[in-house]
């Protein structure tokens, strides 16, 4: 990094509410990375440890941008920005040696290696808490540290079936489908990144860590309090039902002439505005559609009455109308149509994005807005143990 980019990098960290916190995260694909991202965009002192041979396995995950052996993975980039990496082999005790001065030097460990790997190569929590009582240490997994599914393997989708996401996504009655998004590593990132934050607070007054023990199965069901409070409010297990939802009516996609749409009529007010739109005042007060558990609980029908109104006319037509009567509607879109919306624009969730190899492309910006913080790019995601001699500079000093 030129001196300029490096004043700039170092600018933008210190503006970042997590400036002076130093992380080594040991991450790899997504569940971990992510979680170090979220770090490092709000200013801490990412430092991504990797094998010397190869890396995260995600450096090799298309797209890859560049040309013959210069390429990089843009999904790398997308959770490894804002970070620095070095490289160690687990296997060396020679390595191990150098890696714990680091760790007396660190203020958080993120990990998501399967249970117990680091533990029995000399890294795990209380091999690091003996050197460093501050120490916040952080295990993600699938299912937990303790429990008969510990040392299961995990990727996004088994947990996605095994927490009961996937018994409420997609149609009722359809084959199983899994949230488009890898909901499972991504909600883990953030429960780490949230417990992570809380813990540095509570170690900075009082000198003392503590480990954190970070599921994916324990983060979908925490996010799931809708679906699991009506099971234990009825005994019943909510089923899937497409776009429509349990508690209310008309609340879902219904297909216009061209295309889809989303209509969400969530209480009586917006729902007589719905009966007006479609020229069907006196809809509202028939007797199964007078209060919103009744639209609910007779939605079906209520969708038989809506949808050949609906297939009258574009989408564009019926959105223009919900908007002008204030009912929340939305397209649905795309990846390509959502990321160039004015919405997206006014809130600068796309930015500008350089990759090591030089190829100039984009990336999501951190998404919520701070006063006095402003999120930048202030590192390039890294090459495999581009910054080794950097950070042992930085963090332990020329002497060592």
């Amino acid at each position: 990094m030129h001196k300029e980019q490096s004043a700039a990098a170092d600018a933008a960290s210190s503006r970042g509410p997590l400036s002076g916190v130093r992380v080594l995260e040991f991450g790899q694909i997504a569940a971990g990375p992510f979680t170090g991202s979220l770090l490092a965009d709000l200013g801490a002192d990412v430092v991504k440890v990797e094998r010397p041979d190869g890396g995260d396995g995600m450096r090799n995950w298309p797209p890859l941008s560049g040309e013959g052996d210069n390429r990089y993975s843009e999904n790398f980039a997308s959770v490894n920005r804002n970070k620095r990496s070095v490289t160690f082999d687990l296997k060396n005790p020679a390595d191990i040696d150098s890696l714990l001065l680091l760790v007396d030097k660190a203020d958080v460990v993120v990990e998501n290696f399967r249970a117990g790997v680091l533990g029995r190569l000399g890294l795990g929590y209380e091999a690091m808490r003996a050197r460093n009582p501050a120490i916040v240490y952080c295990s993600i997994s699938g299912y937990g540290q303790e429990g008969p599914y510990a040392s299961k393997g995990a990727f996004d989708v088994t947990v996605q079936g095994m927490s009961g996401l996937m018994s409420v996504t997609g149609e009722d009655g359809a084959a199983p489908v899994k949230c488009g998004v890898p909901i499972g590593d991504f909600c883990a990132g953030l429960y780490a990144a949230y417990s992570i934050t809380a813990s540095v607070m509570e170690a900075r007054g009082t000198g003392k860590g503590r480990f954190i023990d970070c599921s994916m199965l324990g983060s979908l069901i925490g996010v799931a309090s809708l679906q699991t409070s009506e099971y234990f409010g009825t005994g019943r297990a909510p089923r899937a039902m497409g776009s429509a939802h349990p508690r209310n009516a008309p609340y879902q996609a219904f297909a216009a002439s061209d295309t889809y749409f989303i209509i969400a009529a969530g209480n009586d007010r917006l729902w007589q505005q719905v009966c007006e739109a479609i020229g069907m005042p006196d809809l509202a007060d028939d007797d199964r559609f007078l209060s919103q558990s009744l639209r609910a609980r007779n939605q079906e029908a209520l969708v038989e009455i809506l949808a050949p109104v609906f297939a009258t006319r574009s989408a564009a037509e019926w959105l223009a109308e919900m908007d002008r009567r204030g009912v929340p509607c939305s397209p649905i879109n795309d990846y390509p149509g959502i990321l160039s919306d004015p919405q997206v624009e006014a809130l600068e969730l796309v930015r500008p994005l350089k990759l090591p190899n030089g190829v100039e492309t984009r990336t999501t910006a951190y998404p919520v807005r701070m006063s006095d913080y402003r999120f930048a790019v202030y590192r390039e995601p890294p090459q495999l143990g581009a910054h080794n001699e950097e950070v042992r500079r930085d963090w332990l000093g020329a002497d060592d």
